[in-house]
């Protein structure tokens, strides 16, 4: 028993067969490692598309309100772009930790 396994490790198209194996395994470019890593990798990716999407449509729907109503538009600039009328001031609030006060 112990001959014929002797016999078949000692093969060149057995050894030859584990070597590739293990060069496509461990040593590739595109090894297992890689390949585990390249899948949680679009996991995360996969995750932040549905993030994101949901996001466009809520800009979207944010964005046709807004086109119609003047008084919406310069609401939108002055909360978020801090925009002012070329005659008055503008005072930004902040609170202990730096962070801008919400009305």
């Amino acid at each position: 028993m112990l001959t014929k396994i002797l016999r078949v490790v000692k093969n060149f198209y057995f050894a030859t067969g584990v070597g590739l194996l293990l060069w496509i395994l461990f040593f590739d470019a595109n090894d297992i490692i890689s390949q585990v890593r390249n899948s949680l990798k679009l996991g995360d990716l996969e995750t932040d598309l549905v993030y994101y999407d949901e996001k466009i449509k809520e800009v979207e729907t944010q964005r046709q309100s807004m086109l119609g109503n003047p008084r919406l538009q310069e609401k939108y600039a002055r909360e978020n772009y801090l925009m002012k009328k070329p005659n008055e001031d503008v005072y930004v609030l902040v609170n202990e930790k730096n962070e801008p006060v919400e009305k």
